[in-house]
């Protein structure tokens, strides 16, 4: 326990350490919201996957694995493919139009900073529909995305501490609240950085020791097959009884478990917290270099994540009651409690890497989408600074409160969450920076049909046709159809076709030659 605390303190006031360190660099609300786009390659890269990934990389697919075997891996073939995709297809695009699309209700002077605004900028939209939509789907999602957050580190903290929801949803939220409020994006990114290469060298670390006791990767397969046929295959067949205590034969995977898995991997075009620091990267320039470093961080901790679970099944002789907490059994079983409690911090850190992304995501999404988008389009950037700060302190005690009343289907909401984004954004930004006859009314009936189907589809499904597909399937290609047949009520003008040739005008010299004042 001592140990746990310890480390757990260090980790804490580390992260408040590199708040103060960036509150000086933070002076208005384009600082706030995307760091006064200075990131780095690596910074960007590492941030990006922090904020991504969560306590699902390791818990959720451990213990998905631990139950069911190499079957429930093709989410991580999905979800690699389309983080490596929107590197290439999104990132670059996304970055350049972001900064060189104005509000030309603001004279042109103000860029995007957000992907509400970036949407109104770039369909120059008369109706102001697209910001206002947006911006209420981000805030209402984000707000049971915080809250599961906080769910799990008060999960975490009861766990390893001892401590009950209430204190633990306070410590744990206090601490991301106030480096986020001190750093804005700079903090958020570097403590994502922190804790990106925590996560990563905690799924190696674990590995490394169990496979020696285990007798090497020949040991481990042995242990997997005496558990169970079929643990192995791509296809499944096997799963664990919890009522039995043991594994037992199941039907096998068909096309459409492969098809849902695969299809997770289409979320990462539509998830905010991600794009923002695609779109607060320090020039296209970096883009190739940090997703090569992105990618392969990604592709090797899943790997890392997968062995985990396979480590589960051959190490512990007695089935685990709760399958997602392997990884933090395996830690406690085979390190010495000063090691484990560096590596369970590795799982507070994960948690909390994704948090503070969303909770400034959303913050950003009410200050500058809602107050300056519709109440006060003129207000001052450090005072927009000021508000972002107190609209950070006030979502994360509405979160709070959601985590610690909200019932299960609140919760529940959040599973909703990764496909609506995916296809209510992704689809649209993929049209926006491609098509350059697209406008505003496609961009809004894609909007709302993918958004809304993503919501629809698990109760459409289960009355009429019973296929267990993922809902991002049929929300992204309702989402495209839309684009397609209302794009029409639009007009594309002038200026937006201006904007789109400078902007792959630029794309393809490379992006424009910058001289930053900083290397973040």
């Amino acid at each position: 326990m001592i140990w746990s605390i310890l480390t757990f303190g260090v980790y804490l006031a580390g992260m408040v350490a590199i708040g103060l360190w960036v509150y000086k660099r933070t002076v208005s609300q384009a600082d706030f919201v995307l760091g006064g786009r200075q990131l780095n390659s690596w910074v960007t890269a590492l941030s990006a996957n922090a904020s991504d990934f969560s306590g699902w990389l390791l818990l959720g697919l451990p213990g998905a694995i631990y139950v069911s075997g190499l079957g429930e891996a093709w989410i991580a073939v999905g979800l690699a493919s389309g983080f490596a995709g929107s590197w290439i297809l999104l990132a670059p695009r996304l970055r350049v139009y972001t900064e060189r699309v104005t509000d030309t209700r603001s004279g042109g002077d103000s860029d995007s900073l957000t992907i509400s605004s970036f949407m109104e900028n770039r369909f120059n939209d008369p109706t102001r529909m697209l910001r206002g939509v947006s911006a209420v789907l981000i805030i209402v999602f984000y707000f049971f995305y915080v809250a599961s957050g906080l769910v799990a580190m008060a999960s975490l903290f009861d766990m390893v501490l001892g401590l009950s929801p209430v204190p633990a949803i306070a410590v744990g939220a206090g601490i991301v609240v106030l480096y986020t409020v001190l750093g804005g994006f700079l903090a958020v990114s570097y403590t994502d950085v922190v804790q990106a290469v925590m996560m990563w060298l905690a799924l190696l670390i674990v590995p490394v020791l169990a496979i020696s006791l285990l007798g090497g990767f020949g040991g481990l397969a042995d242990g997997v097959g005496a558990k169970a046929d079929g643990l192995m295959s791509a296809f499944g067949g096997t799963s664990l009884d919890a009522d039995l205590g043991t594994w037992v034969s199941a039907e096998t995977f068909g096309w459409v478990v492969v098809i849902s898995g695969l299809a997770w991997g289409f979320g990462y075009f539509g998830q905010p917290h991600i794009l923002a620091r695609y779109m607060g990267i320090r020039s296209v320039k970096d883009i190739p270099k940090a997703a090569v470093v992105s990618v392969s961080w990604a592709v090797s901790a899943m790997i890392l994540a997968v062995l985990v679970g396979f480590i589960g099944i051959a190490y512990f002789d007695t089935p685990l009651g709760d399958p997602e907490q392997v990884f933090p059994r395996l830690i406690e079983a085979l390190s010495h409690p000063a090691v484990a409690g560096l590596l369970l911090a590795a799982i507070l850190a994960a948690v909390m890497s994704t948090a503070d992304s969303q909770l400034l995501v959303a913050a950003s999404a009410i200050t500058e989408d809602v107050y300056k988008g519709f109440v006060n389009k003129d207000a001052d950037p450090r005072f927009l600074m000021w508000v972002s700060r107190g609209t950070v302190v006030v979502v994360a005690v509405v979160a709070s409160l959601v985590a610690l009343f909200g019932d299960s289907s609140v919760m529940d909401l959040v599973g909703y969450a990764w496909a609506g984004f995916g296809a209510g954004f992704g689809p649209v930004l993929l049209m926006a920076v491609f098509w350059k006859r697209m406008t505003w009314a496609g961009a809004l009936a894609g909007m709302i049909a993918g958004g809304g189907m993503a919501i629809l589809w698990d109760f459409i499904d289960e009355a009429f046709l019973g296929w267990g597909l993922y809902a991002m399937v049929p929300a992204v290609l309702l989402s495209f159809a839309c684009m397609l047949v209302f794009n029409g009520l639009g007009k594309v003008s002038p200026q937006m076709e201006a904007d789109f040739d400078r902007v792959e005008a630029e794309i393809k010299n490379g992006g424009r030659d910058e001289e930053p004042t900083t290397t973040a």
